[in-house]
Protein backbone atom coordinates (compact mmCIF):
# COMPACT_ATOMS: atom_id res chain seq x y z
CA UNK A 1 0.00 0.00 0.00
CA UNK A 2 1.16 3.56 -0.69
CA UNK A 3 0.60 6.25 1.92
CA UNK A 4 0.09 9.99 1.62
CA UNK A 5 1.59 10.50 5.07
CA UNK A 6 3.51 8.25 7.46
CA UNK A 7 4.07 9.22 11.10
CA UNK A 8 7.08 7.11 11.90
CA UNK A 9 8.55 5.71 15.10
CA UNK A 10 6.31 7.40 17.66
CA UNK A 11 4.70 6.23 20.88
CA UNK A 12 0.96 5.96 20.32
CA UNK A 13 -1.47 7.12 23.01
CA UNK A 14 -4.65 6.29 21.16
CA UNK A 15 -7.26 8.15 23.24
CA UNK A 16 -8.89 5.05 24.71
CA UNK A 17 -7.03 5.21 28.02
CA UNK A 18 -5.21 1.96 27.28
CA UNK A 19 -1.41 1.77 27.72
CA UNK A 20 0.81 3.45 25.13
CA UNK A 21 2.71 1.46 22.51
CA UNK A 22 5.25 2.01 19.72
CA UNK A 23 3.92 2.08 16.16
CA UNK A 24 3.94 3.88 12.83
CA UNK A 25 0.74 5.53 11.58
CA UNK A 26 -0.05 5.47 7.86
CA UNK A 27 -2.59 7.90 6.38
CA UNK A 28 -4.34 7.75 3.02
CA UNK A 29 -6.43 10.78 2.13
CA UNK A 30 -8.17 11.94 5.31
CA UNK A 31 -8.25 8.53 7.02
CA UNK A 32 -5.92 6.45 9.14
CA UNK A 33 -5.10 3.44 6.96
CA UNK A 34 -2.70 1.50 9.16
CA UNK A 35 -1.26 1.51 12.67
CA UNK A 36 1.74 -0.78 13.08
CA UNK A 37 5.09 -1.33 11.43
CA UNK A 38 5.16 0.38 8.03
CA UNK A 39 8.07 -0.29 5.69
CA UNK A 40 6.85 1.73 2.70
CA UNK A 41 7.80 5.38 2.42
CA UNK A 42 4.99 7.92 2.49
CA UNK A 43 4.70 10.84 0.08
CA UNK A 44 5.24 12.93 3.21
CA UNK A 45 6.73 11.80 6.53
CA UNK A 46 6.73 12.97 10.13
CA UNK A 47 9.59 11.74 12.31
CA UNK A 48 7.90 10.98 15.64
CA UNK A 49 10.80 9.29 17.42
CA UNK A 50 10.77 10.22 21.13
CA UNK A 51 7.35 11.85 20.59
CA UNK A 52 3.77 11.01 21.57
CA UNK A 53 1.30 10.38 18.74
CA UNK A 54 -2.26 11.09 19.86
CA UNK A 55 -5.68 11.83 18.35
CA UNK A 56 -6.44 15.47 17.62
CA UNK A 57 -7.79 17.31 20.63
CA UNK A 58 -11.45 18.39 20.57
CA UNK A 59 -11.85 22.02 21.60
CA UNK A 60 -15.24 22.76 23.09
CA UNK A 61 -16.05 26.24 24.33
CA UNK A 62 -16.98 27.70 27.70
CA UNK A 63 -17.35 31.32 28.78
CA UNK A 64 -15.38 32.72 31.71
CA UNK A 65 -13.49 35.94 30.94
CA UNK A 66 -12.88 37.64 34.27
CA UNK A 67 -9.96 35.50 35.36
CA UNK A 68 -7.73 36.83 32.59
CA UNK A 69 -7.42 40.08 34.58
CA UNK A 70 -5.23 38.33 37.14
CA UNK A 71 -4.06 35.19 35.33
CA UNK A 72 -3.08 35.54 31.66
CA UNK A 73 -2.68 31.76 31.34
CA UNK A 74 -6.26 31.20 32.51
CA UNK A 75 -5.33 28.46 34.98
CA UNK A 76 -7.83 26.85 37.31
CA UNK A 77 -9.20 28.91 40.19
CA UNK A 78 -9.33 26.08 42.75
CA UNK A 79 -7.07 23.25 41.68
CA UNK A 80 -8.25 20.45 43.95
CA UNK A 81 -11.94 21.05 43.25
CA UNK A 82 -11.27 21.32 39.52
CA UNK A 83 -9.35 18.02 39.56
CA UNK A 84 -12.27 16.34 41.32
CA UNK A 85 -14.64 17.61 38.64
CA UNK A 86 -12.28 16.61 35.83
CA UNK A 87 -12.13 13.04 37.12
CA UNK A 88 -15.89 12.72 37.64
CA UNK A 89 -17.31 10.12 35.22
CA UNK A 90 -20.07 12.51 34.11
CA UNK A 91 -17.71 15.39 33.34
CA UNK A 92 -16.28 16.34 29.97
CA UNK A 93 -13.15 18.46 29.96
CA UNK A 94 -13.83 21.52 27.83
CA UNK A 95 -12.01 24.79 27.98
CA UNK A 96 -11.37 27.53 25.57
CA UNK A 97 -13.05 30.80 24.75
CA UNK A 98 -10.48 31.79 22.13
CA UNK A 99 -12.36 33.64 19.43
CA UNK A 100 -15.20 35.32 21.27
CA UNK A 101 -13.11 38.30 22.37
CA UNK A 102 -9.86 37.97 20.47
CA UNK A 103 -8.51 41.40 21.45
CA UNK A 104 -9.09 40.90 25.19
CA UNK A 105 -8.64 37.20 26.00
CA UNK A 106 -6.85 34.16 24.63
CA UNK A 107 -7.28 31.04 26.72
CA UNK A 108 -6.75 28.37 24.10
CA UNK A 109 -3.75 27.22 26.16
CA UNK A 110 -5.91 25.41 28.66
CA UNK A 111 -5.83 22.07 26.85
CA UNK A 112 -2.03 22.27 26.69
CA UNK A 113 -2.14 23.06 30.42
CA UNK A 114 -3.74 19.67 31.08
CA UNK A 115 -0.64 17.97 29.68
CA UNK A 116 1.90 20.39 31.18
CA UNK A 117 0.35 20.82 34.63
CA UNK A 118 -2.01 17.99 35.51
CA UNK A 119 -0.06 15.22 33.75
CA UNK A 120 3.60 16.26 33.98
CA UNK A 121 3.89 18.62 36.94
CA UNK A 122 1.23 17.41 39.36
CA UNK A 123 1.15 13.80 38.06
CA UNK A 124 -2.52 13.82 39.00
CA UNK A 125 -3.39 12.18 35.66
CA UNK A 126 -1.54 9.63 33.58
CA UNK A 127 -0.67 10.67 30.05
CA UNK A 128 -3.23 8.18 28.78
CA UNK A 129 -5.93 9.73 30.98
CA UNK A 130 -5.04 13.26 29.91
CA UNK A 131 -5.15 12.43 26.20
CA UNK A 132 -8.47 10.60 26.60
CA UNK A 133 -9.96 13.65 28.36
CA UNK A 134 -8.94 15.88 25.46
CA UNK A 135 -9.93 13.60 22.60
CA UNK A 136 -12.18 10.57 22.99
CA UNK A 137 -14.45 11.86 25.75
CA UNK A 138 -15.50 15.17 24.12
CA UNK A 139 -15.72 13.53 20.69
CA UNK A 140 -18.07 10.87 22.09
CA UNK A 141 -20.17 13.38 24.04
CA UNK A 142 -20.78 15.48 20.92
CA UNK A 143 -21.35 12.63 18.50
CA UNK A 144 -18.11 13.05 16.54
CA UNK A 145 -17.66 9.31 16.26
CA UNK A 146 -15.01 9.37 13.52
CA UNK A 147 -12.69 11.32 15.81
CA UNK A 148 -11.15 11.09 19.25
CA UNK A 149 -9.31 7.77 18.74
CA UNK A 150 -6.39 6.58 16.66
CA UNK A 151 -7.97 3.66 14.84
CA UNK A 152 -7.67 2.37 11.31
CA UNK A 153 -10.54 3.79 9.25
CA UNK A 154 -11.15 6.81 11.46
CA UNK A 155 -10.40 10.43 10.59
CA UNK A 156 -6.71 11.30 10.38
CA UNK A 157 -6.64 14.06 12.99
CA UNK A 158 -3.36 13.52 14.85
CA UNK A 159 -1.14 15.43 17.27
CA UNK A 160 2.59 14.65 17.65
CA UNK A 161 4.17 16.15 20.78
CA UNK A 162 6.98 15.83 23.30
CA UNK A 163 5.46 15.07 26.72
CA UNK A 164 8.54 16.45 28.51
CA UNK A 165 8.35 19.85 26.78
CA UNK A 166 4.70 20.52 25.96
CA UNK A 167 3.61 23.79 27.57
CA UNK A 168 1.69 26.98 26.75
CA UNK A 169 3.52 30.18 25.93
CA UNK A 170 2.38 33.60 27.07
CA UNK A 171 -0.11 35.40 24.80
CA UNK A 172 1.21 38.15 22.54
CA UNK A 173 -0.52 41.05 20.80
CA UNK A 174 -0.47 41.01 16.99
CA UNK A 175 -2.11 43.32 14.47
CA UNK A 176 -3.05 40.97 11.66
CA UNK A 177 -6.83 41.27 11.48
CA UNK A 178 -8.48 43.26 8.67
CA UNK A 179 -7.53 46.97 8.71
CA UNK A 180 -4.71 46.15 11.14
CA UNK A 181 -6.97 45.40 14.08
CA UNK A 182 -5.32 43.69 17.02
CA UNK A 183 -5.82 40.29 18.52
CA UNK A 184 -4.11 38.07 21.06
CA UNK A 185 -2.18 35.09 19.75
CA UNK A 186 -0.91 32.25 21.90
CA UNK A 187 1.44 29.49 20.85
CA UNK A 188 2.76 26.39 22.59
CA UNK A 189 6.06 24.59 22.83
CA UNK A 190 6.60 20.87 22.49
CA UNK A 191 4.23 20.20 19.59
CA UNK A 192 6.08 18.66 16.66
CA UNK A 193 3.18 18.28 14.21
CA UNK A 194 -0.56 18.91 13.97
CA UNK A 195 -2.42 16.91 11.33
CA UNK A 196 -5.98 17.69 10.23
CA UNK A 197 -7.84 15.42 7.80
CA UNK A 198 -4.55 13.79 6.81
CA UNK A 199 -2.68 17.05 6.08
CA UNK A 200 0.13 18.51 8.19
CA UNK A 201 -0.99 22.02 9.11
CA UNK A 202 1.67 22.84 11.71
CA UNK A 203 5.29 21.69 11.96
CA UNK A 204 7.16 22.80 15.07
CA UNK A 205 4.73 25.67 15.53
CA UNK A 206 4.89 26.99 11.98
CA UNK A 207 1.95 26.87 9.60
CA UNK A 208 2.52 24.83 6.44
CA UNK A 209 0.00 26.70 4.29
CA UNK A 210 -2.50 23.81 4.27
CA UNK A 211 -6.16 24.48 5.13
CA UNK A 212 -7.86 21.06 5.17
CA UNK A 213 -10.24 21.77 8.05
CA UNK A 214 -14.01 21.92 7.81
CA UNK A 215 -16.91 22.58 10.16
CA UNK A 216 -17.93 19.49 12.13
CA UNK A 217 -21.56 19.10 13.15
CA UNK A 218 -22.87 16.65 15.70
CA UNK A 219 -26.09 14.67 15.13
CA UNK A 220 -28.38 17.29 16.72
CA UNK A 221 -27.04 20.10 14.52
CA UNK A 222 -27.22 17.87 11.45
CA UNK A 223 -30.95 17.37 11.97
CA UNK A 224 -31.67 21.10 11.60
Amino acid sequence: MSYDLVIRGGTVVDGSGLPRYRADVGIVGDRIARIGTIHARGREEVDARHQIVAPGFIDGTTHMDAQVAWDPLGTCSCFDHVLEMMKHPRSVVTFSDSGAHVSQIMDSSLQTQVLAYWVRRRQALTLEEGVRMLSFEPASAWGLHARGLLREGLAADVIVFDPDRVAPEMPEVVNDLPAGARRLRQKATGFHASIVNGRVVLRDGEHTGAYPGRVLRGPLAAER
